[in-house]
């Protein structure tokens, strides 16, 4: 892939990750969110590749699934370590 095309699907796969994932991840910044979608591109594919996946004609959903569902954890945990996810703060 060239990378502006896994800029462009970073920023997207990260949108949905955002989305799917649950609580309330609003509160990272944009940069972060693109962060997490091309990390959950690239370690999709490579998940993807390791159980097997070859490609398919035309869009490979299962693939892409998986980047989604991998740049949902990846938006977790960076909500979680940059203590900005709100839904998990005490109030003193």
């Amino acid at each position: 892939m060239e990378i502006v095309g896994i800029i462009i699907a970073g920023l997207i796969i990260g949108l949905l990750g955002k989305f799917v994932a649950p609580g309330d991840k609003d509160n990272i910044p944009l940069w972060l969110t693109l962060l997490c979608g091309v990390g959950g591109v690239l370690l999709g594919l490579v998940v993807y590749q390791a159980f097997g996946g070859d490609g398919s004609n035309g869009i490979d959903w299962t693939r892409w699934i998986v980047s989604i569902a991998i740049a949902a954890v990846l938006v977790i945990v960076a909500s979680t370590l940059t203590g900005r996810n709100s839904g998990q703060r005490a109030h003193r």
